[in-house]
């Protein structure tokens, strides 16, 4: 069981279908705001039961707990999404298989896909052009972080964890 500012998820079965949940514009709003930093929005996804989104910045952020959420919860469009973004070419299959057309053009658009975007646009489903583009935003403040003194100082002591889990037991 998968625990966290998310909630609780029991595990998953691979006999287990999906059902990809639907999202309101206002959701999607809601989301685009949070991954700006808006706490209020942060407190309405919670309040509305949409733990889900806040898990996918964080897994797009690579947290590998956010990442298990989606899949134990059996949001695996979303963590598909998460992994398009990531240039996963079987994930965006599997978006686009599962009609997830939306997620998919914003995973491209945040990849600098110019025709997902005016896709979107025609369609009049501009909060995922938005979203995309508040991903991009963020997805560029955490590398422009990573340059940082203290960033690559974190960087090093990541490393040099790392290393310390490959040694053997005494």
């Amino acid at each position: 069981m998968i625990t966290g500012h998310y909630g609780s998820v029991a595990g998953s079965s691979p006999h287990n279908t999906c059902v990809m949940k639907y999202y309101s514009t206002f959701a999607i709003e809601q989301f685009t705001k949070y991954v700006q930093n808006d706490t209020a929005a942060f407190n309405w996804l919670v309040a509305n039961h949409y733990r889900e989104l806040i898990a996918v910045l964080d897994a797009i952020r690579d947290d590998k707990k956010a990442f298990e959420y989606l899949i134990n919860g059996k949001y695996f469009e979303l963590a598909a999404f998460v992994n398009t973004i990531w240039d996963d070419e079987k994930a965006f299959k599997f978006l686009i298989e599962h009609k997830a057309f939306d997620w998919a053009a914003c995973a491209n658009i945040v990849n600098g896909d110019d025709k997902a975007e005016e896709a979107l646009r025609k369609a009049g489903k501009v909060h995922f052009v938005y979203l995309a583009e508040a991903i991009q935003g963020r997805i560029h403040e955490d590398g422009n972080r990573s340059t940082t003194p203290w960033g690559v100082m974190k960087n090093l002591l990541d490393v040099k964890k790392l290393k310390e889990s490959f040694k053997p037991d005494k």
